[in-house]
Formats: structure tokens, sequence, C-alpha cells
């Protein structure tokens, strides 16, 4: 009895998964989302769903980028994905801050080597005095290397951003 049980509350779980509703709703951004469990959905759209039934013999091959027609592309506002001069900018500004930050960074760096350096210079240090200044120096080049490595990250993003935005054909001045 157990095994026929067993049996058939399998057997109803793989069809209620085979052939159970899906239900789908559009977004405020107008991304349209799909889930076959209608407390997944957003209170919000819970009255904007379109319910249908799950077809999993047809096959559905998802959009790619470069999928967008051709009448499409020429009403947005945008690039060859329909990205237009907010998603550039946002994409750029954290690393452009970064690379700022960094550079300000280096220089105050580099400013207090340069003045400790001449500080010393010309005086006569106990050899405590001195380790203590070398030490200085040497902690403060390697928070120079580590803002350096900062920077030099920012400017190979800002790059590989810049060569994103001319193969979508975006506008260069976005993501300057």
């Amino acid at each position: 009895m157990r095994k026929i049980f067993i049996t058939i509350l399998t057997f109803w779980v793989f069809v209620s998964m085979a052939y159970g509703d899906i239900y789908k709703w559009v977004d405020k951004d107008g991304v349209v989302n799909f889930t076959d469990d209608p407390t997944n959905i957003p209170p919000q759209y819970r009255n904007r769903i379109e319910k249908g039934e799950r077809e999993d013999s047809q096959e559905v091959e998802a959009p790619t980028h470069g999928s967008v027609s051709p009448e499409k592309r020429e009403g947005q506002k945008g690039n060859l994905y329909g990205m237009g001069e907010d998603y550039w900018r946002a994409k750029v500004q954290p690393w452009k801050n970064q690379l700022k930050e960094a550079t300000e960074t280096c220089e105050t760096l580099n400013r207090n080597i340069n003045d400790i350096t001449i500080e010393q210079a010309g005086k006569m240090l106990s050899p405590t005095q001195y380790e203590m200044k070398r030490a200085e120096i040497a902690r403060l080049k390697d928070e120079r290397s580590k803002c350096e490595a900062q920077t030099r990250e920012a400017k190979e993003m800002l790059d590989k951003i810049a060569k994103e935005a001319e193969e979508a054909k975006a506008d260069p001045q976005w993501v300057k």
C-alpha cells in the first residue's frame, strides 16, 4: 500500500510540474517576468498577471542583445542594445570616482614622502630616529603602491567600458 501511495504521489508531482500554470507579468521597468508560483509575484503586479500553461515540448530561444529589430532601435534613444545615456554614465561613474580618489591619495602620499625626505636631509639623526623615518617612508611607499594599483584598475575598467560602448555604438560622450 505504501509503495502505491509513493508511486502515485511521485507521479502527481511530476505531472503537476510538467503541466502547471505559468504566470507572466511586466514590472515598472518593462521587464517581462515568469513564474510558476503566484506567491512569487510582487503584490503590486498581481492584478496585471497573464496566466498560461507550460508547454515543455516547445523550445523558446532567448533573445540575444543583437536581436532588437532595426525599427525598434531607431525609435530608442540608446545604443544597439537599447542602453541609454543613464546606463553608460552609471557604469562609468564608480570607476571615475575610484580613479579620482586614488589619484588624490597618491599625490598626498608623494607629498608626505617628499616632506619626510626633506625633513631628515642634512639633520643628524640618532639611529632610532633614522630607522623610524625609514620605516615611515616604507609604509607610505606601500600605501602608494596600493593606490597606484587602484589607479591602474580604474583606468583599465574605464578603457574596457569605452570599448564596450564603442562596440554597442553608444555615444562616446556618455562614457567621458
